[in-house]
């Protein structure tokens, strides 16, 4: 499974990485660490993850990670990670749909 990132969903994770460093820097880099991590296991179970809501489409799925949703989507052997959202945040459906 090959994963690729798209240049949104590297910009969040910085984004959100910089507001936890603000308060707790080595914090902020195991966020960092741990989201990778949690998309690496990806490769072995693709579906793990639920449905995204707001859609009605089975090819985008999303991980919940502490209080953000990792939402990706699956195109036969092929993972691409959409947006890395707060769980409180309205998500824009043009950050999901192409």
């Amino acid at each position: 499974m090959k994963i690729l990132w798209s240049p949104l969903a590297a910009e969040r994770v910085s984004e959100i990485a910089e507001y936890i460093a603000e308060d707790n820097p080595s914090f902020a880099e195991r966020w960092v660490e741990n989201v990778f991590q949690k998309i690496e296991e990806l490769k072995v179970f693709p579906e793990r993850g639920r449905f995204v809501p707001e859609l009605n489409n089975n090819t985008v799925r999303e991980l919940i990670y502490g209080n953000y949703r990792i939402i990706y989507r699956l195109e036969g052997k092929r993972l691409s990670v959409l947006t890395v959202r707060h769980g409180k945040q309205m998500l824009p459906l043009e950050e999901i749909v192409s």
